[in-house]
């Protein structure tokens, strides 16, 4: 029975890898349905995302023989069966919006997610996770308490088998230890005030100096505070006549829509890292 894949590579360019690439797959029985690839010259490495059907070997023969096929490049690859949602949990305090949305998209069959689990600071949503009978995991912080608490939070991570942790509005700075725990596969969404606007109450700081654009930033977790790699950004125009009320709610639906989009590309293995930088098959 034949079954959907996606493969994604990356590698130091050279002459002749598109075909190796589609030459493997059609030795073993693949039908290519959808490919991109990007060479940057900046960098000097190759990027492919490759979708294809194959019915002759199994999941596990593939993986196998992709190792040996992709030594000799010295490639850095991913093969994901197109069948399986990622596991996802996602974390979050007290602004819902993002969390909402998410939860929204996916029980309509727009992300290809399962999500195993909520963990926030806050009972806010228990009731939300519980209508979409979502696991909620109420774990409350403290400068003292912060080292258990990401430990607890690992483990739920880990017991969950999450592929991607997605920061909902998860209003507390990740510890440098945990950020390299899930080095590639935690996203956090911000207004992309930054770094103008710090702190509390950033639309009433950006409304106070009248700016004209509102926008929010989506990015991989790193250690270095809301400069991780970014996957995706967005802007809405304002003006003179907007309250605070108006910047907020632009931003938190420029916010949704965002990180909506990060996670959709993540989920679908169409971001690749570069370095600081992504590459993104749309």
């Amino acid at each position: 029975m034949s079954q959907t894949y996606t493969l994604t590579l990356s590698c130091p360019d050279r002459l002749g890898l598109v075909h190796a690439v589609s030459g493997f797959l059609l030795e073993r029985g693949g039908n290519i349905e959808e490919a991109a690839q990007y060479n940057d010259p900046a960098t000097g490495l190759f990027f492919m995302r490759v979708q294809f059907s194959c019915a002759r070997l199994t999941h596990s023969d593939l993986r196998a023989e992709l190792g040996f096929f992709a030594k000799p490049y010295t490639m850095q690859w991913g093969l994901h069966a197109r069948a399986e949602p990622m596991r996802t949990v996602l974390l979050v305090s007290k602004e819902g919006h993002c969390l909402n949305d998410l939860l929204f998209r996916w029980k309509s069959g727009l992300l290809a997610l399962d999500i195993r689990a909520i963990i926030s600071n806050h009972r806010d949503f228990y009731q939300l996770a519980a209508s979409y009978n979502v696991p909620f995991h109420h774990i409350p912080v403290t400068a003292d308490t912060k080292a258990r608490v990401e430990e607890r939070q690992f483990e739920i991570i880990q017991a969950e088998g999450a592929e991607l942790v997605v920061l909902a509005r998860y209003m507390q700075i990740l510890s440098d230890d945990f950020c390299k725990k899930l080095a590639g596969r935690a996203i956090n969404i911000h207004h992309s005030f930054l770094p103008s606007f710090k702190g509390a109450k950033p639309y009433y700081q950006a409304h106070d100096r009248g700016v004209k654009l509102i926008g929010a930033t989506a990015h991989y977790v790193t250690a270095d505070l809301d400069e991780g790699p970014i996957i995706e950004q967005d802007v809405a125009r304002v003006d003179h006549s907007k309250t605070v009320e108006d910047l907020t709610t632009q931003g938190r639906d420029t916010e949704s829509q965002v990180l909506a989009r990060a996670v959709k590309w993540h989920s679908e293995h169409r971001v690749l890292l570069n370095g600081h930088k992504t590459v993104i098959f749309k």
